[in-house]
């Protein structure tokens, strides 16, 4: 079943299927089939066209895939043009929600790993 331009994995269950479109999580992907009154362990393989009819129409009617990554987009665009704090941290690559950036800030730093030694003398002479 394609669905918002995305191909639903037909050996999943719905409610975990319509989580591979971006936007739609667990909690909206069971809302979606509690008003289409689809059962959520049914396989999108296994669905009718009446179905399939209704959890389009309703997932419509959410911001999902491209139209929610341009707002997102555009939000972050807007902080870093008004050179808030936040926008900032976007801008270099930093964690931006008050995270610590001394350990456990993998993720957007790169997995780079330094002994405490080196890595102090590199920060020295910067």
């Amino acid at each position: 079943m394609r669905l918002a331009g995305v191909n639903l994995p037909d050996n999943k269950r719905l409610e975990i299927a319509l989580t591979a479109i971006y936007g739609l999580g667990r909690r909206r992907a069971a809302l979606i089939l509690t008003a289409a009154k689809i059962h959520p362990g049914k396989r999108p393989g296994a669905l009718t066209a009446d179905e399939e009819l209704a959890i389009r129409k309703l997932v419509e009617g959410y911001k999902i895939e491209g139209a929610l990554k341009r707002e997102i987009a555009g939000n972050i665009k807007r902080l870093i043009d008004i050179k808030s704090y936040r926008g900032s941290r976007h801008q270099r690559h930093l964690p931006v929600r008050g995270q610590r950036t001394r350990t456990n800030s993998r993720t957007r730093r790169g997995n780079i790993r330094k002994t405490m030694g080196s890595g102090r003398k590199k920060l020295e002479k910067k």
